[in-house]
Order: C-alpha cells, then structure tokens, then sequence
C-alpha cells in the first residue's frame, strides 16, 4: 500500500498546489491514500471547516494539524464532527476533537496518530507517555499505524521514533516548512523523516510573507503575517507499506512546483 504523507500545507498557496499537484500523484504513483497537514491551511494560521471540506475535495483522505490547531476559531464549530480532522493526541484532557482515526481503503485501515512535541512547544503531555497509553487500542483495530509528530527539535522527533520503531509503519515529522534529507527505514521497520517539508508559496519564509518575517526579525513590533503568493509547491514523502506487517518496505521525498 502506498501512503502519500503532505507537508504543512500553507495558505491559499498551498491549497492551490494540492489542486494543481496531487492528482499528478495519484495517478503516476498508484496511492492508496493521502494525508496532510492542514494546521496552517486557512490563512497561515489554523482551519475552517470551509478549507477542510475544500481539501477532502481535491482527494486528502485525512488532515493532521498542530500547534495552531486552534488559532482559527471556526474549528470548534466542526471538530467533533469530522473523523477525517485529528489534532494533537497529546493535547491536556478536555479539549475538543480526536488525536487519532482510521482511514479505510477497501479492507485495509490505516490508522493515523497526531502527537505534538515538547521542546519549544510547551503545555503539552509527554507525547510518548501519550502514544503508549493509546497504542494498544490503536494497533488492535487497523492494518498499520502511521504517525504525525509535529515538533520543532529535530532530536526530539528522532528520539521519539526510535523509541516506537517497530510498532508503527511511519513517524514523519512537520512543523518547520523546511523538507529534511534523511529519509529512512529504521532498524524495526518504521519510515522516518523529521520533516516532511512545505506546501505552498515557494518565494516564501516558511510559506509566509518575506517583508512580513524580515521587518519582525529586524524590529522585534509585533504583527500578523500575511500568507505569501505566487509560484507554489508540494512537498512531502511517499511510504510503501506492507500491510501485513504493518511496517514500511520504502520512503521517498517527492517535490512538485510549477516554477521550473
């Protein structure tokens, strides 16, 4: 089964590369299913239900997100109603939504986790105390389990992979817009790569404005970004999983633009 995992997907920009770029994909590389991350999809900052529904149209089977999960304030009018939209599994007790969900193609299910990190993103439960009290029920319903670790310290992601290689086909890593080299299997069978890299404005600072990001980092003021526009891609990882086994035989990086 092949799984096509989507970098953070950024604003318009990046929408409009998962309309442009992803049936290339699907019909080029024979996938099975499709997830990304939408944490940043509405306007740089969180979702809507209106730019959920927009994505699953274009073909994303399921939407991960992240530290800005509640930055749009229209995800609380949806989230409990959307198996397709999983937010941080390790999230403090109360919040809305699921951190995790089945996507199913024909008989296969692929469970999906979403874990957030702890370094540099504090107020979250540890995410591998999280993962090992949900894990039992996860892996005793699905095929193969694929994980979301959105987390800025690139040890941090690759620490918690080793510590769960074996047990899941993949741990991909998002959150900083910038696509790592170091895509791998690992020793048990576990995909990596701690990220998974950019979908949107390429004449971008991490999808956003350049002027926006450069006055910040020269005057420290405060402001809103604004989402970059212009020539766009997708950037992400392919996975080979063996269903039976429920680990991965392959991981490659893919890259589309519509600039050269």
């Amino acid at each position: 089964m092949n799984i096509l995992f989507i970098g953070d997907i950024v604003g318009r920009a990046g929408r409009r590369a998962i309309r442009e770029f992803l049936p290339e994909f699907k019909s080029e590389d024979n996938i099975d299913i499709v997830i990304a991350n939408g944490e940043n999809s509405a306007g740089g900052f969180g979702i809507t239900a209106a730019v959920a529904e927009e994505l699953f149209g274009y073909g994303i089977d399921c939407i991960t997100m992240g530290n800005h999960t509640w930055n749009n304030k229209d995800i609380f009018s949806f989230i409990d109603d959307e198996p397709r939209l999983i937010r941080p599994l390790n999230y403090l007790p109360g919040v809305p939504g699921k951190g995790w969900t089945i996507i199913k193609n024909g008989d296969t299910r692929i469970g999906v986790i979403n874990l957030v990190g702890q370094v540099y993103l504090e107020g979250n439960n540890s995410p591998l105390m999280i993962f090992n009290e949900y894990i039992s029920r996860i892996e005793g319903v699905t095929d193969a389990i694929v994980v979301d670790f959105h987390a800025e310290a690139t040890g941090e992601k690759l620490a918690f992979a080793n510590c769960v290689d074996g047990r899941v086909a993949a741990v991909v890593g998002t959150h900083t817009h910038v696509q790592t080299s170091d895509a791998m299997i690992l020793e048990s069978g576990t995909a990596y790569i701690t990220d998974l890299g950019l979908t949107g404005a390429i004449d971008s600072i991490l999808g956003m404005d350049k002027e926006d990001v450069m006055n910040k980092y020269k005057t420290n003021l405060p402001g809103r970004y604004s989402v970059a526009t212009g020539d766009c891609k997708l950037e992400g990882a392919l996975i080979s999983v063996d269903k039976d086994e429920g680990l991965s035989c392959n991981i490659k990086t893919i890259r589309r633009t519509n600039k050269f």
